[in-house]
């Protein structure tokens, strides 16, 4: 039975690499515009210079094979196959015992940090879910963000300080794969066969005007959201009579806080999500306005097999605020 005893050239130690080690990197380098076949070559390399590691590790090729479960043929090969491709003797062997040579020690020590380093990828990888962590980028329209998304998602993560919010607040859908988007939060469904979604929930528009002026609804300025476009008509009630009114756009804003801010100021009535209404004390619903259509809330991923457990944590928290907060849902 074999037996590893290093035995090392110590005047070697201090040299500059030699062709061994310029093979070396030469078979742990993928170049970047690599064909399939040049792939498979490597990875048949990388095979070879696990193997060796563990006839190295477990001090015999017949141990070696016990522990890949393998046959000691197919060790034997492999250790054969990998010293011929190096043109270089890595280990000698005897019936008693195996000791490396020089060029050997070193190959070893650095195909050893290589197997480290892909043992330690593969741990953290499969542990990652354990606690939730890293970079978390969420997208959502601003009134979703500030009302619902924001406060959810810093209640759940402030304990957990590897958690890392990127919170991005745009009405406009943000290309998922293109901004590297974890979560995105919309208004509607996506035609997206690539994304996962599902409803959270739903809420309307109401129509508002300030709260101490008396409106005339035939002759208010109108503010629009950025997505209205003109004409824009609305219905009301008047007792038993039903009427239209299309009103022109007068003011026109790019987020729903600050077409609030332009109903405080008196500049007109405008559309405020019904959840955010009785935040701002100083704006009312127009009670002969009828309701506008059911607007759906969607979260969207692009995690198919496997979902992070940050993100699911996330569309947990999210689901529930909604639920909390929109009197619609």
């Amino acid at each position: 039975m074999f037996s590893y005893v290093p035995v090392v050239d110590s005047s070697m130690l201090g040299l500059q690499l030699t062709k061994t080690n310029e093979v070396i990197r030469n078979i742990c380098s993928i170049k970047q515009n690599s064909n399939k076949e040049s792939d498979k070559v490597t990875m048949n390399k990388l095979r070879l210079m696990s193997m060796f590691v563990q006839v190295v590790d477990c001090g015999s090729i017949s141990k070696a094979a016990d522990k890949l479960d393998v046959s000691k043929s197919v060790v034997s090969s492999a250790l054969k196959q990998l010293e011929q491709e190096l043109d270089t003797t890595l280990l000698k062997r005897t019936t008693r015992r195996q000791t490396l040579t020089s060029a050997g020690e070193r190959f070893y020590l650095q195909c050893a940090e290589m197997s480290a380093l892909a043992e330690n990828a593969w741990l953290e990888a499969s542990s990652s879910d354990q606690q939730p962590k890293g970079r978390l980028t969420v997208t959502a329209p601003h009134a979703l963000m500030q009302s619902i998304v924001l406060p959810a998602l810093a209640a759940k993560f402030k304990n957990y300080p590897q958690v890392s919010l990127n919170l991005i607040a745009d009405d406009k859908h943000l290309d998922i794969a293109q901004e590297d988007v974890d979560l995105a939060i919309r208004i509607g469904s996506s035609k997206d066969s690539n994304l996962k979604q599902r409803k959270l929930g739903q809420f309307v528009d109401v129509l508002c005007s300030n709260a101490a002026n008396h409106v005339d609804i035939h002759s208010s300025s109108y503010i629009a959201q950025h997505w209205q476009s003109a004409p824009i008509k609305h219905q009301f009630d008047s007792g038993d009579d039903r009427f239209d009114i299309d009103f022109p756009i007068t003011h026109r804003a790019n987020t729903v806080f600050d077409v609030i801010s332009l109903i405080e100021m008196g500049c007109g009535i405008g559309l405020v999500p019904d959840f955010i209404i009785s935040k701002h004390k100083s704006i009312t619903a127009i009670s002969d306005a009828r309701p506008t259509k059911v607007n759906p809330i969607y979260v969207l991923h692009p995690y198919q097999a496997h979902v992070p457990l940050v993100v699911t944590l996330a569309i947990e928290a999210i689901e529930k605020m909604i639920s909390e907060r929109l009197t619609s849902s």
